[in-house]
């Protein structure tokens, strides 16, 4: 590990974004490749998601907008969830979808919006 404190911070951001279902699944990649998990914690939320510039929302917001256009289904329906605990509300989602239908696809979006519900729903929002 190269920066311990890079990885707490990161460790902070990843438990505030997951809320109450942060360290509820083993994933994959933990079981699977503990070093990318590390780094991912490290790199991604350690020092990305916590440089100066952006707020945490924004960067949430960011977030489901490239999901949704690269049609990361899995990670975005996670990072719905994670919106919302970044203090986007339901309807900045949806915004945020509709806005991406008209640069990533109206199918891309209709994707999105079914994540959406299934989130929205499990999150009682």
């Amino acid at each position: 590990m190269a920066d311990k404190t890079d990885y707490e911070k990161g460790l902070e951001i990843r438990k505030k974004l997951s809320g109450k279902r942060f360290g509820k699944a083993s994933s994959a990649l933990a079981e699977l490749a503990p070093d990318l998990e590390e780094m991912l914690n490290e790199v991604v939320f350690g020092r990305v998601w916590t440089r100066p510039g952006l707020e945490l929302k924004m960067r949430s917001a960011i977030t489901i907008a490239a999901l949704t256009a690269l049609q990361r289904l899995p990670q975005l329906k996670t990072h719905i969830a994670n919106g919302l605990n970044a203090g986007l509300s339901k309807q900045e989602i949806i915004e945020i979808l509709i806005h991406m239908a008209f640069y990533a696809g109206i199918p891309t979006a209709v994707n999105a919006f079914q994540l959406a519900k299934e989130v929205f729903e499990e999150e009682g929002v």
